[in-house]
């Protein structure tokens, strides 16, 4: 593509993106699973306001847009841009969210997660990386192409405000506007990790969750530790046992209902990154004193990443802070769970499995429950079609002078395995900016600005590329 895409989107993100990203971190919106008077503090509609009137700012022919909200659950934001002149058909479809993970502890001085910081290349604060820059992104790439004079396709922009929360509001706004969205042949979200910001990363599948809350009580209320100790059981003590039912505290090995076979391209595609990024796969990470990570080989560490389930604990609650802990037995500890689960599995039969095992012959009797979250399955993308897998590489080429990389990723995108389910088919372009410590969801989470202009670029050629493919229209332009 012509530099002149590559000048316009850098000059849009440098006057009118990140100051409208600055303001948008300083937005507490909480995805409605931590914030559950969401609704009557505010923070969400004036996110999405933001947003929408943000769109007032970019020359886009064709757009119309609408804030859609539907009783009691999150607004979300659709663009609709009708075809340029001779690509009547094929849908694209462009996929962000604007709910943000809490604030969590930990953050840098000079640092918080809600006041934008721009240090070095990056925007720090809440939000911005995951994934409040997709709105700006998709609808500059659109602009891009339209200022050259360069065609594409229908596209269709949809920003939602739960997907923190495992977009449970998602599908009753995909029934509602099945209509407006129409039947995409392709899907382009921003909203996955790259593995170095040297060049574009596609994601080809995603783990699914199964969250939940393990709860063990062993009396009404707390007793004195030494009346009490060596005649009540320690409810913690049991939380651990049941635990180890799931999880071998050894290797961290789950129950074997919770794995499901690796696919060969997946291995491929492994071997393949890791020979790019080696050691940084776990060098990423702030480690603590000599710990290490769970495996030496930089392949079998993203396999275990991508493709095989893990738990983290979460939360725990019934414990005072240590500095405020008398000497009394708890009457109760109670853990919140995420369970990681292969791309393939079914997350509904997982979740239970998990439950049945934590809950059956409760040690000494006491009271032992898990209350699942929202569980989503994982995603894994069909085979790329050869157009599109030539579109993303060049792309790559033009504006990060590399090749593009195949990897899959950890986390979880529910409305991936949504959109695979509803159109058979429909191809997929899974991307993003999260990179080596811009750590999402923790602490000093950053947008590397760099890379999310590329990232954009990238975007606009392949919509061109897709337009061209409608019409064939021969030659790339670049």
């Amino acid at each position: 593509m012509s530099l002149s895409i590559q000048q316009f989107v850098e000059e849009r993100w440098d006057s009118s993106i990140i100051p409208a990203l600055c303001e948008y971190v300083r937005i507490p919106n909480k995805s409605p699973m931590f914030d559950a008077d969401w609704e009557a503090n505010g923070h969400m509609q004036e996110a999405v306001a933001l947003l929408d009137a943000w769109c007032d700012t970019i020359a886009i022919d064709g757009m119309t847009r609408e804030v859609v909200t539907l009783p009691g659950r999150t607004p979300v934001l659709l663009c609709e841009i009708a075809a340029t002149a001779g690509h009547a058909s094929g849908t694209v479809l462009l996929y962000g969210h604007y709910d943000k993970q809490p604030e969590f502890s930990g953050w840098e001085t000079g640092l918080s997660p809600w006041e934008p910081v721009l240090r070095d290349g990056r925007l720090y604060g809440r939000g911005g990386a995951d994934d409040g820059y997709a709105l700006f992104g998709s609808l500059t790439a659109i602009a891009a192409l339209q200022a050259e004079g360069i065609g594409h396709g229908r596209c269709v922009v949809l920003v939602e405000g739960c997907e923190e929360s495992g977009s449970f509001d998602l599908p009753f706004y995909m029934e509602t506007l099945a209509d407006r969205i129409g039947s995409p042949e392709l899907v382009i979200c921003l909203d996955a990790e790259c593995g170095n910001y040297d060049q574009l990363w596609i994601t080809t599948s995603l783990r699914g969750i199964a969250p939940g809350v393990l709860s063990v009580e062993v009396l009404e209320e707390g007793q004195h530790s030494g009346m009490s100790g060596g005649i009540v059981p320690s409810s913690f003590r049991i939380l651990r046992q049941v635990l180890n039912r799931v999880e071998n505290p050894e290797t961290g090995g789950l129950l074997p209902a919770l794995y499901a076979p690796v696919p060969e391209d997946a291995r491929a595609q492994a071997e393949k990154a890791a020979q790019v990024l080696g050691p940084a796969v776990y060098q990423k990470f702030p480690w603590a004193g000599n710990t290490r990570p769970e495996a030496d080989d930089p392949a079998e560490l993203l396999i275990n990443n991508t493709w095989r389930p893990s738990l983290a604990t979460t939360g725990l609650s019934g414990a005072p802070e240590v500095g405020n802990a008398g000497n009394t037995l708890r009457p109760g500890t109670s853990a919140q769970l995420s369970f990681r689960l292969p791309p393939t599995l079914d997350a509904a039969l997982a979740t239970e499995s998990i439950r049945r095992e934590l809950e059956r012959d409760p040690p000494f009797d006491a009271r032992v429950r898990f209350d699942p979250l929202t569980a989503q399955s994982g995603w894994a993308a069909p085979p790329v079609e050869p157009w599109l897998e030539k579109s993303m590489n060049d792309a790559s080429q033009a504006y990060f002078s590399r090749p593009a990389m195949y990897m899959g990723c950890g986390g979880t995108i529910p409305f991936m395995k949504m959109l695979g389910d509803r159109y058979p088919g429909v191809q997929f372009m899974v991307t993003g900016v999260l990179g080596p410590n811009s750590n999402a969801h923790g602490p000093n989470e950053f947008l590397e600005i760099a890379t999310g202009k590329r990232v954009t670029a990238c975007v606009a050629d392949v919509l061109a590329d897709h337009g061209r493919r409608v019409t064939g229209a021969a030659g790339s332009g670049r």
